[in-house]
């Protein structure tokens, strides 16, 4: 039986703070918030409102999954430990993971009338400094190949703080970071020694990364493989076996819980969605025992009340997402009307799994005899993502209760591996 430290806890994940002496005015900068479905202008509104929440709450440490900058600045992320440091100031420890947008990043910029400008980005031994009250100052093992740390929030509860982030490869002739998340062999071996001194101690661990470690829809691992760490079923079933039931990550900006088994054994991953992307969401987390309670406060209603604030922030997802799909399908000559209506069906299916607690009674009527010729046949291609992201996104994605001894009661083969929705082992909470 699996049994865990009273803990409580939140989970906030992809930040994507930008500071405003960046530039935060003229085409360059509008140009790039009409490309990205974050909201990088209300960013340090929405994280001040975010700590304002913390702080009102009973929580004893605080979880940040990664991608706390927008791309790495070195303003941003010593704003972001400023803000973060009422936090620890206030008795609520913060653990963080850097997530791939933040070290080393060549797309560090501000933005000056028409023009980028290059901006001072961040090396791994200066987030390791910037960050030193948030986990990297009174850590108690540390990875000497990684930004990879244990930490002890409560006792007898061990945060593995796994660094997945592949900033080494970045090139400072590029205009981004790597995308995609994988550990090395050292890394694995060292997280197999904390596991291995944990179980020693009596200890129980819990995992934090940027990148997913469960699929969180079905042919996610094919179709978008770099929103999954490398080696991800090898590097879960190695957590499972030492006992390790949950992950948290973030990177996919989405409100999804998931389950892989192996064996007898099993792991969470529990996906936060990012802080700028509408719904805007905080994970409140309670571990008693052997459940975990999991409540979700989405800013998003709640910040500019008097205005549509929540509307516009919701309508920037599906547009954003549809825009770039619409121009993709293009590159294929499929018809404007035919290209605008699937991509809009994308970005409906994107918002949803983003929100969380889909249903497929919730997805909207597609016509599919009203598309051309072509557009059938891409429609096909786009179909399965489609049909994934409404089938996965089941109810208790935000507010559930996991049960971590129990075994699930239905499976789906996704992939070769048997993964459990979080719906098929989680009890809904109504709370």
């Amino acid at each position: 039986m699996d049994t865990h430290p009273d803990a409580r806890f939140a989970v906030i994940s992809d930040l994507h703070f930008y500071d405003a002496s960046l530039g935060a005015e003229g085409a360059a900068f509008e140009k790039a918030l009409s490309m990205d479905r974050k909201m990088l202008a209300e960013s340090e509104e929405l994280l001040d409102y975010a700590i304002s929440d913390l702080l009102r709450s009973d929580i004893q440490f605080l979880l940040i999954c990664g991608d706390l900058t927008k791309d790495g600045e070195a303003i941003n992320h010593e704003k972001v430990s400023a803000k973060l440091q009422t936090l620890a100031d206030n008795g609520i420890k913060v653990i963080v993971t850097p997530g791939n947008h933040d070290i080393n990043n060549p797309g560090a910029v501000g933005f000056s009338g028409d023009e980028k400008w290059m901006a001072a980005n961040t090396s791994a031994q200066e987030f390791r400094r910037i960050y030193a009250d948030m986990g990297y100052g009174d850590c108690f093992i540390s990875d000497d190949s990684s930004l990879s740390y244990v930490s002890e929030p409560v006792p007898g509860l061990w945060v593995l703080s796994i660094d997945t982030c592949r900033y080494d490869e970045n090139s400072t002739e590029g205009e981004s970071a790597v995308t995609g998340g994988s550990i090395s062999a050292g890394t694995e071996e060292w997280i197999l020694s904390v596991l291995s001194e944990a179980s020693a101690h009596g200890k129980t661990v819990i995992a934090l990364m940027h990148h997913g470690i469960v699929e969180h829809w079905k042919g996610q691992a094919k179709i978008h493989p770099d929103y999954l760490v490398k080696g991800f079923g090898r590097l879960g079933g190695l957590l499972a076996s030492h006992n390790v039931r949950l992950a948290f990550t973030g990177h996919n900006h989405a409100q999804s819980i998931v389950r892989a088994d192996f064996g007898d054994n099993f792991l969470c991953d529990v996906g936060t969605g990012s802080l700028v992307t509408y719904p805007c969401p905080i994970r409140y987390c309670e571990l008693d025992v052997g459940d975990l309670k999991i409540n979700t406060n989405t800013i998003a209603e709640k910040l500019r009340t008097e205005t549509d604030f929540a509307e516009i922030a919701e309508s920037i997802v599906k547009k954003n997402i549809a825009h770039e799909v619409a121009r993709s399908l293009r590159e294929y000559y499929v018809s404007d009307c035919d290209a605008e209506y699937i991509a809009d069906a994308v970005g409906e299916a994107f918002s949803a799994h983003y929100k969380g607690d889909a249903a497929a009674s919730f997805r909207p009527e597609f016509d599919f005899n009203s598309l051309g010729l072509l557009g059938k046949f891409v429609y096909a291609t786009q179909k399965q993502i489609i049909d994934a992201l409404w089938e996965s996104s089941l109810l208790g994605d935000n507010n559930t209760v996991l049960n971590l001894q129990g075994a699930p009661v239905s499976e789906r083969v996704w992939n070769g591996e048997i993964v459990f929705a979080h719906r098929l082992f989680a009890e809904s909470n109504s709370a």
